[in-house]
Formats: C-alpha cells, sequence, structure tokens
C-alpha cells in the first residue's frame, strides 16, 4: 500500500490570486502597505500566522501577526466570494485524482497549511471529499515543514513514511517530505521555482500531473 499526499494551494488549486488579495486587503486595513504578489507567494504553504509574521519581518507571531490573522480570516468568506475570485484546479488535477483513488493499492491524502474549514471548502467544491481518505492542516499540525502533518497521517492510515510520496508547489513541502521520510516530488505548476524545491529536497519535478504517475504507481 502507498498513500500519496497532497498539498493544496499551488498544487491541486491555483489559489494565489485570492490568498493575495485578501492578504493585501489584511495588510493595508492594519496599516501596512500592500505587499507584492512574489511575497506572498514565497510564504503560500505556511500556517496563516507564521506566514504574516514572515511577511512583516519578524522573526516569531507576535501580537500584530495574531490580530491580522484573525482579521485575514474573517474577510476571507466575502472576498472568496466575489465574482472574479475562484479557486480552479489546475488543468489535470482531477484526472489525475480520479486515476489514483481507482488504485486499490493506493490511499490519497492532503497535507495543507490552509486551515480545516478552508481545505473542507475546496474539496467539496471540486468535488473530490470522498477521495481523499486521510487529511492535516494548520489546524491539527504544527507548520511545515515540521514533519507531523506527514506522520500523522501516515500513523492514521497504517502507511510507512517509506511508502509515502508527498506532492508539493512549495520548498516547505518538500522539507516536510524529508524531514518526515517520504519522497518528495515537486510540481512545476505551482508557485515556487523547479531550483528552489531542488535545492530543498525534491527527488523528483513533475512538468504536468500526468508525470506524477511515474513517481507513484
Amino acid at each position: 500500500m502507498k498513500l500519496v499526499l497532497f498539498d493544496c494551494d499551488g498544487t491541486l488549486v491555483d489559489s494565489a490570486r485570492l490568498i493575495h488579495e485578501v492578504m493585501a486587503r489584511t495588510f493595508v486595513a492594519s496599516g501596512h502597505k500592500r505587499p507584492e504578489l512574489a511575497l506572498t507567494k514565497s510564504i503560500i504553504g505556511l500556517s496563516l500566522d507564521i506566514a504574516i509574521a514572515r511577511m512583516l519581518g519578524r522573526p516569531h507571531v507576535d501580537d500584530e501577526a495574531v490580530a491580522m490573522t484573525a482579521h485575514y480570516k474573517s474577510i476571507y468568506p466575502e472576498v472568496r466570494d466575489e465574482a472574479d475570485m475562484d479557486t480552479p484546479l489546475f488543468d489535470g488535477i482531477k484526472p489525475l485524482i480520479d486515476t489514483l483513488a481507482a488504485r486499490k493499492e493506493l490511499l490519497i491524502g492532503a497535507v495543507t497549511g490552509k486551515s480545516r474549514r478552508g481545505l473542507t471548502q475546496i474539496l467539496a467544491l471540486h468535488g473530490l471529499t470522498a477521495k481523499f481518505v486521510v487529511t492535516r492542516t494548520a489546524d491539527d499540525c504544527p507548520s511545515k515543514p515540521h514533519p507531523a502533518m506527514v506522520t500523522e497521517c501516515c500513523s492514521e492510515t497504517g502507511v510507512a513514511a517509506h511508502d509515502t510520496v508527498v506532492v508539493g508547489d512549495a520548498i516547505f513541502d518538500m522539507q516536510m517530505a524529508k524531514s518526515a521520510g517520504a519522497t518528495a516530488i515537486g510540481v512545476a505548476w505551482g508557485y515556487a521555482a523547479v531550483d528552489d524545491l531542488l535545492a530543498n529536497g525534491a527527488d523528483a519535478i513533475a512538468h504536468h500531473p500526468n508525470d506524477l504517475l511515474s513517481h507513484i504507481v
């Protein structure tokens, strides 16, 4: 039995525009200048409070980061519901998940810096809920690159880390996978540069969802 754990933002769905808009409005509401998109992309994958602290240039989560995290969460639903703020699956992801779900020797899961509510909404929106048998979010575990999301998914499913593949677009995903003893597969369609993924432990790079099949099955 193998376990395949997918990151969400930047791997399954293209959510950078939405995340950036919510983040930008949060920064402006807190008296800071609107951040650049590149800065927002650089922290996608981390738990929200840690992400905001890094964007502020703070070494730790302080009171302002906590307050901004609460503000971000409070405005996220209304921004998400704006007409031009959708979170589409990347091309090829739906057929890939369907193919993997049909394999009896594979289990599919998600490991994400999103909240539990956010992940639940994304999976339901795209009809993927039933295909993800195990999930860990920022509400359940320490932020990536801590290995807990992976190790807890392994424990819950009974699949060893060396039989687990982590698929992600961020350096934090690669670091988390290697720390847990799992295989790390970086995706080229996400928000981090391929060279950075390789430098942080990626065992291979997928340039299209179909490429993942050769690394998983």
